[in-house]
């Protein structure tokens, strides 16, 4: 996944355009260490999925 990818999917989140944001096993790298650099980064939560893929939510209280 491109870094400009990334960020228009985080800013998609923030916004709440979107629920959540799936990523694959392949993309997570690339995705993580642009979501990492994120100021309200501790405001995305991602679950793990079977087969590696993780679900983004965006959450309205930044988890501890």
């Amino acid at each position: 996944m491109e870094e400009q990818k990334a960020i228009e999917l985080l800013q998609q989140l923030r916004n709440r355009e979107v629920k959540e944001v799936r990523v694959t096993k392949e993309e997570f790298l690339p995705f993580r260490q642009v979501l990492v650099k994120q100021e309200d980064f501790k405001h995305f939560r991602g679950i793990a999925q079977r087969g590696g893929g993780v679900l983004y939510q965006y959450l309205e209280v930044p988890r501890s």
